[in-house]
C-alpha cells in the first residue's frame, strides 16, 4: 500500500509489479518525465526575471504563435526521452511530424512512445496564470527493430499504458495513472523531490460544481 508523502521514485519502484508491463522501461520513462518537468518548472518559475516570455516568432503545427517556453519546454522533453534511450517515437504538439528515435540497444528495440504537449497553455505565462505539461505513453504496434510509424501513435485511448499531466502552479504537481488509481505529487521546490500528496485521487460523488 502506498504511502502518503512517499516520493515519486519511491511509489513507482513500490508499484511497479501493479504496472500492465513490469520490464522496468515504463518506471523509467515515467522518471525521465518527471526530470524533464523539473527542469521546466525551474524555467517557468523565473520567466518573469529573463527573457524567456513572449513569442518565439514561430508557429506550431496547429496554427498557434509558438511562445519561447514552448520551445524551451519541447526541447527539453525531447532531449531527455531520447538521452535516456527509453522511447522508439516522441509526438509533440511542437513538431510538424512525429519524431522516430533509433535506439542505442540496435535495431530500435524500444517500445513505447510519448505523445506530449510540452507546455499547455504556454500564453497565460506573461499573466502570471498557471501552466502545464500533458503526456500519454503507448506501446508501440509495429513490430519491435523497425522504425515507428504513425500507426504506433493513432491508437484508442482504451490501449494507453499510462497518461497524465504536470501543473507549473502555485504549487508544482504531476499527476498520472498506469490504469490503476490515479494519484497526485507535489514538487518540495526547497529539495526538488516530488512527493505523493494526493493518493488515489477521485471525483467526489456530490459537488456543486461540474467541469470538463
Amino acid at each position: 500500500m502506498s504511502r502518503k508523502n512517499q516520493t515519486l521514485g519511491e511509489f513507482i519502484i513500490e508499484n511497479q509489479s501493479s504496472f500492465k508491463y513490469t520490464s522496468g522501461e515504463l518506471s523509467r520513462l515515467i522518471n525521465s518525465i518527471r526530470l524533464a518537468a523539473k527542469v521546466v518548472n525551474h524555467e517557468v518559475n523565473k520567466a518573469g526575471l529573463v527573457d524567456i516570455i513572449g513569442a518565439a516568432g514561430d508557429t506550431n503545427i496547429q496554427g498557434e504563435d509558438q511562445q519561447k517556453l514552448d520551445v524551451y519546454a519541447n526541447e527539453k522533453f525531447i532531449q531527455t526521452l531520447t538521452n535516456r534511450n527509453i522511447v522508439c517515437g516522441i509526438a509533440s504538439e511542437e513538431e510538424d511530424d512525429f519524431i522516430s528515435i533509433n535506439s542505442q540497444d540496435e535495431n530500435n528495440q524500444n517500445k513505447y512512445v510519448v505523445l506530449i504537449d510540452p507546455l499547455d497553455g504556454s500564453s497565460n505565462i506573461d499573466v502570471n496564470v498557471s501552466v502545464g505539461t500533458i503526456f500519454s505513453i503507448y506501446r508501440r504496434v509495429t513490430p519491435v527493430g523497425t522504425p515507428v510509424t504513425l500507426e504506433d501513435f493513432l491508437q484508442k485511448g482504451n490501449q494507453q499504458v499510462a497518461a497524465g499531466y504536470v501543473v507549473y502552479g502555485t504549487s508544482t504537481m504531476l499527476v498520472y495513472t498506469t490504469g490503476d488509481g490515479v494519484n497526485g505529487f507535489t514538487l518540495n521546490p526547497a529539495l526538488g523531490t516530488l512527493y505523493l500528496s494526493h493518493p488515489y485521487m477521485k471525483f467526489p460523488e456530490n459537488g456543486n460544481i461540474y467541469s470538463v
